[in-house]
């Protein structure tokens, strides 16, 4: 639960805002891993899993400012943070701060490549600098996600996640049986076949 700081109360979505302005003009992604601004704070924003953004208990509706919001997102060791360059304010994140929503694969085995679109329009193509990664959920089914930026992850959705695991192969890694997927060139693993199997 986020407990808003009296150094930014008031219309923090509005100053956030404006000191984006000049900044959403700029070419490419705004360089937030080189801003250190003094923190000032959690708001009452929060990204809920099914991916909305949310302020002061209310969904924010506008896509274009969502997408703002999104170029300066940062996760810093403590918590996820926005950052401009004079100030860095915390907000909540339920899982994952993106949802990756349409899938795209050419290809097959080594040569296969994988590419994801996330709910802000980032375009994250599957390599080593976007791994995916596997984690299980309450139930014990598979999530998969995929790195975006920095240490910013898009959760697969579940219609999608069903076509990525249909990919999936066994390989042998150090004598054990394991199920993953092959994209450029790369097995991520999801799990041994030995737990599935068990599931």
């Amino acid at each position: 639960m986020t407990d808003p700081s009296p150094a930014i109360s008031g219309n923090a979505l509005a100053r956030l805002t404006e000191a984006l302005g000049a900044e959403a003009k700029r070419k490419g992604p705004p360089p937030v891993e080189r801003w250190n601004p003094a923190y000032c704070g959690d708001i009452d924003m929060r990204i809920a899993a099914d991916g909305t953004w949310h302020y002061m208990g209310t969904p924010i509706n506008r896509s274009a400012l969502v997408k703002l919001f999104s170029t300066v997102l940062r996760k810093d060791p403590e918590r996820y943070v926005l950052v401009t360059p004079v100030e860095r304010v915390g907000i909540t994140v339920e899982d994952a701060p993106f949802l990756a929503v349409e899938m795209a694969v050419d290809g097959e085995g080594e040569s296969r490549q994988i590419a994801f679109r996330t709910n802000v329009d980032d375009l994250v193509p599957v390599s080593a600098e976007h791994p995916l990664r596997f984690e299980r959920d309450a139930n014990g089914g598979v999530k998969p996600y995929v790195k975006v930026r920095g240490e910013l992850w898009a959760r697969v959705t579940r219609a999608l996640a069903l076509d990525l695991i249909a990919l999936g192969e066994e390989k042998d890694e150090e004598g054990v049986s394991t199920f993953g997927i092959t994209a450029s060139g790369l097995f991520f693993h999801i799990a041994p076949v030995s737990e599935l199997g068990a599931s």
